[in-house]
């Protein structure tokens, strides 16, 4: 059993000098016992792997008479390394006095492969991660600061146009400046998404600043209008019935009705009516946005609230596809939920949120 185990079994004497070994490790490091007999162990193994079993291993056997699973590599007659796995007894008399070490070996070739691809892979996920990280960073800062300098020129124009606007004699003139106001607040619109899409994105959410100031229903009114007025010749009907405070932040749902209507205004029939609804009723403020036209495909239904995504577009329906995601972004801010439903006779986007916010 000790000269055929399958692992590698050495005795030294008190003084480290080999005194037997077994068949096994013998096959290993290619010598015969009479070259091994005699001979200091560390002899048997790398510079770096004698300093550590001289000042390490010997020591600590000195001090508490085992020492178990060192990485040790022994080199062979041909000067080859052999990674190996060991575990140390040393052998004491009724005094305490040593009479032998005795070593047991297994070959961790594999074993070291693969802890040494565990650490090139970790090695490699933590630069990829650091590196996606930096890169994520430097998106969406780019994003943001594009956000925030093209309102200054966005600015300019909108002031401009209202200059023009004023002194605006014909009617191909005021239908020139109608057109660039109702520009000037499709890009403001763009702009506010991908703000709120970076903020998003940077850790910040949606943030709200619920006010009892101006009406919700004012709100309602002034966002429908300037749509009606971005998109002449299409029809949208509003519907209200809220008689309950709103516990809400109005700017962010005007926001969400104006992306809402602008999705059915540049996705419905032109010929049919988008109709929207707000009401309370049961605890509840719900508003839905409808439109006729070709049903959604399901398959486009399960990701419409993703960031960037737009389905099957025209080329006159070009956007950031930010509209339908930020909206969700903003029910969610709000405690509320935003569904969507599509058969042959409408598309109904619902929004509905508790009237009473809950104290936390």
């Amino acid at each position: 059993m000790f000269e055929n185990a399958p692992c590698g079994y050495i005795t030294l004497l008190p003084s480290g000098r080999v005194e037997r070994v077994n068949k096994t490790l013998l096959s290993w490091i290619g010598h015969t016992a009479e070259q091994v007999a005699g001979k200091p162990f560390s002899n048997f193994l790398q510079i770096a792997g004698r300093i550590y079993f001289e000042t390490h291993i010997a020591p600590l056997l000195r001090m508490q008479g085992f020492f178990n699973e060192f990485a040790i590599d022994m080199i062979t007659a041909a000067g080859e390394p052999v990674p190996m796995i060991a575990n140390a007894l040393e052998g004491r008399d009724s005094t305490g006095k040593p009479l032998f070490i005795r070593i047991a070996l297994i070959k961790a070739a594999d074993r070291r492969r693969y802890e040494h691809n565990l650490v090139e892979a970790r090695d490699a996920a933590k630069t990829s991660l650091a590196s996606e990280r930096e890169r994520s960073r430097l998106r969406e800062e780019f994003i943001a600061v594009l956000g925030h300098d093209l309102r200054n020129p966005l600015a300019s124009i909108s002031a401009g146009a209202r200059i023009l606007g004023r002194e605006a004699k014909s009617d191909r003139e005021h239908q020139i400046i109608a057109m660039l106001e109702t520009t000037v607040l499709r890009m403001a619109g763009l702009i506010d998404n991908v703000l709120d899409f970076a903020r998003g994105r940077l850790g910040g959410g949606i943030t709200l600043n619920r006010d009892s100031g101006k009406p919700l229903e004012d709100v309602l009114h002034q966002v429908i209008d300037e749509l009606r007025l971005s998109s002449p010749g299409r029809q949208i009907e509003a519907e209200y019935a809220i008689d309950a405070p709103v516990d809400c932040d109005r700017s962010r749902i005007g926001q969400l009705v104006s992306n809402l209507v602008g999705n059915a205004l540049s996705h419905g029939a032109s010929n049919q009516a988008v109709r929207v609804r707000a009401a309370t009723e049961d605890g509840f403020f719900t508003l839905s946005v409808a439109n006729g036209g070709e049903p959604i495909p399901r398959a486009a239904l399960d990701r419409l609230f993703e960031p960037f995504f737009r389905g099957e577009v025209g080329a006159s329906r070009q956007g950031l596809g930010l509209g339908l995601h930020i909206a969700a972004q903003i029910a969610k801010a709000h405690g509320g939920t935003l569904t969507v439903s599509s058969t042959s006779e409408e598309t109904r986007f619902t929004f509905m949120m508790p009237l009473q916010q809950r104290s936390t």
